[in-house]
């Protein structure tokens, strides 16, 4: 008899979020495989769970999918706490999914932004051009529009979206679920002063853009630096040239110049 694959989802943050039916099936499992042993040891002795865990991630892959698709024809049934589990169907093993929490429909049911219908889009590229593009084909969405942000990039990421979006409304959502959960609401400019103003930016950040406007795309604004050079190209010295792009796309003149410089 072929086991099966349990595809459980886990706490984004608070434990207490977890559902009966994934404990039950994380202690029934025979093996736990996850990306982060020491992750998920913590969640498993919080709920007295025993099971052995098993590392289960982008270096060891191909070698651990093959002994737990033989394990699994096998008859031992494995949970998977993680978002795989394509190899298994491609196998014959079942695959049954666990639900549970999810960072997105969390975010997405407190922001305030329009919710009967969104796009997610995962993260965002780590540099600046290329996380500018992203942005850029998603001005014209009507729908909410969703990205995931690491804390160290937020505020480059928040500077490209006030520069592509201007005084659209958006909102960071950050340490969802957990002690310090928070919600900031308002402009892209707005929130970064706010973030940027702190000793340091920690947690988990989910990006939530507001729908667009009927007719709105930022298409036809040219990049930031094309638009203070062409003024200055018009006789516009270089800081006036910045506080009129700025004025127009609804941004800090501090945001302009400091977008400038990083291109440089």
């Amino acid at each position: 008899m072929t086991g099966t694959l349990y595809v459980v989802a886990t706490p984004i943050g608070n434990l207490e979020d977890i559902t009966f039916r994934a404990v039950r099936v994380l202690r029934e499992a025979a093996i736990i495989a996850c990306e982060d042993t020491r992750q998920t040891r913590k969640l498993l002795d919080h709920f007295g769970i025993s099971t052995p865990a098993l590392s289960y991630h982008e270096h060891n892959e191909a070698q651990r999918t093959a002994e737990l698709i033989e394990r699994m024809q096998a008859g031992t049934s494995v949970a998977l706490v993680s978002d795989a589990g394509t190899a298994a169907i491609a196998a014959g093993v079942p695959v049954v999914p666990i639900p549970g929490p999810s960072a997105v429909a969390t975010a997405l049911s407190a922001c305030g932004l329009p919710s009967d219908q969104f796009r997610f889009c995962g993260f965002l590229p780590p540099k600046s051009g290329q996380r500018r593009k992203a942005l850029d084909r998603h001005a014209a969405e009507d729908c909410t529009v969703i990205f995931y942000e690491a804390p160290h990039r937020i505020l480059d990421a928040l500077a490209d979206a006030a520069e592509v979006f201007g005084p659209r409304r958006m909102v960071v959502a950050r340490e969802l679920t957990k002690l310090h959960e928070e919600f900031l609401r308002g402009t892209a400019t707005e929130i970064r002063d706010r973030l940027a103003s702190r000793p340091s930016v920690k947690g988990e950040f989910t990006l939530l853009i507001a729908p667009a406007e009927p007719g709105e795309t930022s298409a036809a604004l040219p990049p930031i630096e094309d638009a203070v050079r062409a003024l200055q190209q018009q006789g516009a010295p270089r800081m006036d040239a910045i506080k009129q792009v700025a004025r127009e796309r609804g941004l800090g003149k501090r945001d302009v110049y400091r977008l400038i410089s990083d291109r440089h």
